[in-house]
């Protein structure tokens, strides 16, 4: 090629297309995913509560045990009223650890990682599927069959995740799996524990979740 020549190319030689991008995943989409995982994974646990106790246990889930809690049993609307109030003390709890102590702001922070983004009726429905399906396996299933402490300390475990900001998740977990318990035994129907577990997530989920998106830049 003369010195006169035009090089189309340039010195370099041809230029490489650029590198297809990945594609990026809607924020919706993740949330979305995120839901019906949960979702699927409550319904599965109130499965093999059902399967567990009133196919193999044959006893009902709704009791602790068998004819004589029963007839003991309180009304499941006065069981679901008396859980609903250990609900909100359990959450007023919960807001005095968040606002007063660093390492309950930390957890709420934490916590609210995989919630941001998560719409209020999004919230709601995983609240109460999480308060039955959670309820109905440790509480309906698990604790007649190895008992109140054992049950709690199962259920704190299941809570368990291997970071240090997340310990006293853990163990605040074991204390209200057995605030939970003993609500179960004490009025003798699941009502009572699940009406408390739906009530405490029905309000921290989405406050949570706020927390979260306000403090992600760029939110709104």
């Amino acid at each position: 090629m003369s010195e006169g020549d035009h090089d189309p190319w340039g010195a370099e030689g041809p230029a490489e297309p650029p590198a297809p991008r990945p594609p990026v995943r809607p924020p919706g989409a993740s949330r979305t995913a995120f839901v019906r995982a949960s979702l699927v994974l409550y319904g599965a646990m109130g499965c093999a509560a059902l399967v567990w106790r009133m196919r193999f246990g044959g006893e009902s889930i709704l009791y602790p045990g068998g004819p004589d809690t029963i007839a003991a049993a309180w009304d499941p609307v006065v069981a679901g009223l008396a859980g609903a109030g250990v609900g909100l003390a359990v959450v007023l709890s919960s807001e005095l650890m968040t606002r007063f102590t660093r390492l309950g702001r930390a957890l709420a922070d934490l916590l609210g990682e995989s919630l941001a983004g998560i719409g209020v009726g999004d919230a709601l429905l995983l609240a109460l599927a999480s308060g039955l399906g959670e309820e109905m396996l440790f509480r309906g299933a698990l604790q007649p069959a190895v008992g109140l402490v054992w049950a709690s300390v199962i259920f704190g475990a299941c809570h368990f995740l291997p970071r240090r900001e997340l310990a006293l998740w853990s163990l605040w977990a074991v204390l209200v799996g057995a605030g939970f318990g003993w609500l179960f035994e004490r009025t003798g129907h699941l009502a009572a524990p699940v009406a408390a577990h739906v009530v405490v997530n029905a309000i921290n989920l989405p406050r949570l979740a706020r927390r979260a998106t306000a403090s992600t830049p760029g939110a709104r």
